[in-house]
C-alpha cells in the first residue's frame, strides 16, 4: 500500500500525518516547549558526591542540579553480560570510589526533571535506532523480551555476525522482528556514526555542554517512519527542508532521497483535510460509510469502543447487516486506534453475531488492519459475553491527551449537575450553616441559570426556608462560575 508523509512545520509546533490510499493514518505532533529531555547526551560537572545516599549531584547546565545515583553508574562487566543482570550477584562500588568533585563526567538522562527534583542520569549511553539500540559501552548483543523466544537465538546471531569485529552491545527492538540484514546494517552504521560524533565533541567542549539531543519529531520521521512504501516525504518550510535533507544524507541516504519541499498556496494539510481529521479524532463518535457509527470512550485504565449499526439497513437480513457493520468497524478501530495513539487494554464491543464463521471473519479482519500498526498489538478472541479484549503498547501519549485537558466544568466526568439540583445542594447547605451560625444575612453566588431557577421555579422553597430560619437569603448570579459552583457567604 502506497504511502504519503506531509509534515507542517511551524516554530512551536511541528505536526505530521501519514496519508495511505487518501487516508489520514497516522497523527504526529510535538511541541518546541515541551520537549523533554531524556536520552539528551551531556558532559557532567559532578557538583557534590553524598556517600551517605550513595547519589551525586551533577551540573549538566540546567536550573536544577541532575541527580545520579550508584545504580545507575555503568560498571565494565568481565563476562561482557549486561549490567543489570551482572549486578544481582555482586555489591556495587561505592560512589565515592567511582565519582569525584570537579570530575567531568559524560551522562545520560533517563528521567525528565519534575516539580523541585533534577532530572535523573545514568552513566550508561544508549542510542536509539529505528531496529536498535546501541550500547557503545559494553559488548552485549539482547534482543527484546517481546520478540518470542524460539527468534532470539537467530537473531542474535544475525547481529552478531552484522557487528563483526568492530565490537559494542546491541539491543534488538521489538520491531527489528523482520528487518533484513540491509536494514540492520544501515542502522549499525548510524549508530556508530552518531557515537563518533558525541565522542568527538566531549574532547572539544567544556562540561555542561549538551553533547546529543534525542532526535527531533521531523529527524524520527526518516528514522521510524518511512518505509518501503513511502513514496514521498512533503515539507513546507524551505529551512527545515534543507536541514532535513542534510541530516538525511548523511545518516539515511535511502530515505533522503524521498524528501520534498512542498511550495503550494495552500496549507499542506488542507490537501487531505487534516484538520478536520484531528477534530474527528478528538470526539467519541466515528461514523461509517454504512450509516453504522463507533463510539470510543477513553478512560485512564482502559479504552472502550462500541459498534453500533446506526441507520444501516442495506443488507439483505438482520445478521448480514450485523455482520457488514462489524467488518466494516473491524477496519475503522485499527485506523483510529493509529489516528488517536490509543495505548494499553482496549475492549471492543461488536454487535452481537450468532454464527461463529460471522465472529472468525471479523477477527480476521480486525488482525489483519491491526498487522499494519508499527505499534505492538495483540488482539484476542472473543470472550463468553460477546467482548473482544485486545491491547496496544503506550508508545507516548494519546492525541486526545496532548491536544487537551479536562473540561473545567465537568473535570472530565462528562457530565454536570442540572440547576435544579445545585438549587437543592444550596438550600441543604444553608440550612446546615443556619444550624451553626447566627449571621445577620446568607448571600448566595451561583452560576445565572442556578439564580434564574432560584428566583422562579424555586422561589417558593427559597421563601419557605427564609422564614424557617428567619434570616433573610439574597442572591447574586456569577457568569464566571462554573454550573456546579456556589458560594454561600455568611453576612
Amino acid at each position: 500500500m502506497q504511502q504519503d508523509i506531509l509534515i507542517n512545520w511551524s516554530p512551536q509546533e511541528t505536526r505530521v500525518a501519514v496519508i495511505e490510499s487518501g487516508a489520514v493514518q497516522e497523527l504526529h505532533v510535538e511541541r518546541t516547549l515541551e520537549r523533554g529531555l531524556v536520552g539528551n547526551i551531556y558532559l557532567g560537572k559532578v557538583a557534590r558526591v553524598l556517600p551517605g545516599m550513595q547519589s551525586a549531584f551533577i551540573d549538566i547546565g540546567l536550573e536544577r542540579a541532575a541527580f545520579l545515583h550508584v545504580a545507575d553508574v555503568w560498571q565494565r562487566q568481565p563476562e561482557g553480560e549486561p549490567p543489570a543482570q551482572a549486578r544481582t550477584g555482586q555489591p556495587l562500588v561505592p560512589i565515592e570510589k567511582q565519582v569525584f568533585e570537579g570530575q567531568a563526567l559524560m551522562v545520560q538522562v533517563i528521567k525528565d526533571p519534575i516539580g523541585t527534583k533534577g532530572a535523573r542520569l545514568s552513566t550508561q549511553i544508549s542510542i536509539a535506532g529505528r531496529h536498535l539500540v546501541f550500547l557503545p559501552q559494553d559488548d552485549h548483543i539482547g534482543v527484546s523480551q517481546k520478540i518470542p523466544s524460539e527468534q532470539r537465538d537467530a537473531l542474535r546471531s544475525r547481529v552478531q555476525a552484522l557487528v563483526g569485529e568492530a565490537g559494542g552491545g546491541f539491543i534488538l527492538r521489538t520491531n527489528a522482528e523482520d528487518s533484513s540484514d540491509q536494514e540492520l546494517q544501515d542502522d549499525i552504521a548510524y549508530l556508530r556514526k552518531t557515537w563518533a560524533r558525541i565522542k568527538d565533541a566531549s574532547t572539544r567542549l567544556p562540561p555542561k555542554s549538551l553533547l546529543h539531543e534525542d532526535l527531533t519529531l521531523l529527524q524520527r520521521v526518516l528514522r521510524d517512519l518511512v518505509g518501503e512504501a513511502t513514496q514521498s516525504i512533503r515539507i513546507d518550510s524551505r529551512e527545515q527542508f534543507d536541514k532535513l535533507l542534510a541530516f538525511g544524507k548523511e545518516f539515511m541516504p535511502k530515505a533522503a532521497e524521498r524528501l520534498q519541499h512542498y511550495k503550494g498556496e495552500r496549507p499542506i494539510f488542507d490537501l487531505y483535510s487534516i484538520d478536520e481529521e484531528i477534530a474527528r479524532a478528538l470526539g467519541r463518535r466515528v461514523d461509517l460509510k454504512s450509516g453504522g457509527y463507533l463510539i470510543i470512550d477513553q478512560t485512564e485504565a482502559l479504552t472502550t469502543v462500541d459498534v453500533n449499526t446506526g441507520g444501516y439497513v442495506g443488507a439483505r437480513n438482520f445478521e448480514e447487516t450485523i455482520f457488514k457493520t462489524n467488518l466494516e468497524a473491524a477496519q475503522a478501530i485499527a485506523r483510529q486506534l493509529r489516528l488517536r495513539n490509543l495505548g494499553g487494554i482496549i475492549i471492543v464491543d461488536f454487535i452481537d453475531m450468532s454464527r461463529s464463521d460471522h465472529q472468525e471473519a471479523v477477527l480476521a479482519e480486525l488482525r489483519k488492519q491491526l498487522a499494519r500498526d508499527r505499534v505492538k498489538t495483540q488482539a484476542g478472541g472473543f470472550s463468553s459475553l460477546g467482548l473482544l479484549e485486545m491491547t496496544r503498547k503506550r508508545t507516548r501519549e494519546s492525541l486526545a491527551h496532548m491536544l487537551c485537558e479536562p473540561c473545567p466544568s465537568c473535570q472530565g466526568k462528562g457530565i454536570v449537575k442540572t440547576p435544579r439540583t445545585v438549587v437543592y445542594d444550596i438550600l441543604r447547605e444553608i440550612l446546615r450553616e443556619a444550624r451553626q451560625f447566627n449571621p445577620r444575612e446568607f448571600r448566595v453566588l451561583a452560576a445565572p441559570a442556578v439564580i434564574d431557577l432560584m428566583l422562579d421555579e424555586e422561589s417558593p422553597h427559597l421563601a419557605g426556608l427564609s422564614d424557617f430560619i428567619a434570616k433573610p437569603i439574597s442572591l447574586q448570579a456569577e457568569g464566571s462560575m462554573g454550573p456546579e459552583q456556589y458560594d454561600v457567604v455568611l453576612l
